[in-house]
């Protein structure tokens, strides 16, 4: 019988973590806004600046292992602790005297990134009860927002304070690990299962009939997340000729996915999870396609069509691992999301080089059409679950 201190839906600790999921995620948008800078003070090349995004995103390769640590310590200390240790780092970025500092300051931004992305989700799940849809939603809306208002952030800070004077802005991340201390350092949210240590191979086994359908689904839509964010600014700079536009254009697209989060997760514990990913599986290539060939009104319409429902998965997805990871929800989480990581930067590589060949529209169409080849695999996930 499922403990009742986990049935019903913790809206307040929910919100909170959720507004810290925000904070969180506005440090860890800092680098590009302010790759500019850096490369201006550091005289870096065009490829020693590419190589920052690479390492700050390496420790993603970690995610199993993190979760599986979760799994067997308490879930609370890696998130209370990830504003601060992101916050510190990424403010401290416009003093780094070296690229080598540099390199070492976005790694460590990296671990903590990692580190609260894994379990984070597992709390949610908990405190969600059966309502982890919803829960999932409330998060990940928190780390949308971020990605959107973020650069806007970093660049205003920048205009006050200057580049090197950013960092006393640290203070509100370390505000925030202060205050998720406060909240949760008595609120038991560690995993028991008994003291068995689950591997990550006995984890992959329970999970395989999840993870592998989702890998499938996630290199589908990654090939059309790809392409709307890495290349929408070129796409419409391309056919308008104004980067004003292009800039516009992608926080349409962000907006427009803060919405879809939002809603789908909530949607997905009413209508079922396979149900609401079917839905979001079949518009986003037909909105990709309608964006490609439209003009006008038509084409910001399916613009946002495409934020709302390319978006709008990941929520759905990650309520779908924690109904099913019983034994290790942090290690299958962390799978996922390393599932999710490879697969992301895979597919915006295999973009580049069809535009590189062909143009950034025939890209766009391959997308939507690769964007389809995921809808079978939609259909050999589980039905509902009870939580």
């Amino acid at each position: 019988m499922q403990n009742t201190k986990h049935s019903s839906f913790k809206a307040a600790e929910i919100l909170l973590l959720s507004f810290c999921h925000f904070i969180h995620d506005v440090y860890s948008s800092f680098l590009a806004p302010l790759l500019p800078l850096l490369i201006d003070k550091l005289s870096m090349s065009l490829t020693q600046a590419g190589f920052l995004s690479a390492v700050m995103q390496l420790p993603a390769l970690m995610n199993p292992f993190i979760g599986m640590l979760a799994d067997r310590a308490s879930l609370r200390y890696f998130v209370i602790l990830a504003p601060m240790m992101t916050a510190i780092p990424m403010s401290l970025i416009g003093l780094a005297p070296t690229y080598g500092v540099l390199l070492l300051l976005l790694f460590i931004a990296g671990i903590s990134i990692a580190m609260f992305h894994v379990p984070a989700p597992v709390m949610i799940a908990r405190m969600a009860g059966s309502r982890k849809g919803r829960g999932m939603s409330f998060f990940m809306t928190g780390g949308e927002l971020a990605r959107t208002i973020g650069p806007l952030i970093a660049v205003s800070a920048v205009s006050l304070l200057g580049f090197e004077g950013i960092w006393p802005i640290m203070i509100v991340g370390i505000a925030a690990s202060v205050w998720l201390f406060v909240r949760f350092r008595n609120v038991d949210l560690s995993f028991h299962n008994n003291g068995n240590k689950i591997s990550l191979i006995t984890t992959f086994k329970e999970m395989r009939h999840i993870l592998m359908p989702l890998t499938f689904i996630l290199l589908a839509r990654s090939f059309m997340h790809g392409s709307m964010t890495a290349f929408l600014p070129l796409f419409i700079q391309n056919e308008s000729g104004s980067i004003w536009l292009g800039g516009m254009a992608l926080m349409l697209f962000e907006a427009a996915g803060v919405a879809g989060v939002l809603t789908a997760g909530s949607l997905s514990d009413y209508l079922g999870r396979r149900r609401v990913l079917l839905i979001s599986l079949v518009g986003a290539p037909l909105s990709v396609l309608l964006f490609v060939i439209s003009n006008d009104w038509v084409r910001m319409v399916s613009l946002v069509s495409c934020g709302f429902m390319i978006l709008s998965t990941t929520p759905v997805m990650l309520a779908l691992i924690q109904e099913h990871a019983k034994n290790s929800p942090a290690a299958a989480n962390g799978m996922f999301m390393l599932i999710a990581f490879m697969a992301r930067a895979s597919m915006v590589v295999v973009i580049g080089m069809i535009a590189d060949r062909s143009g950034l529209q025939s890209a766009y169409l391959v997308s939507a059409a690769v964007g389809l080849l995921g809808i079978p695999f939609i259909l050999m996930l589980p039905g509902r679950t009870r939580s």
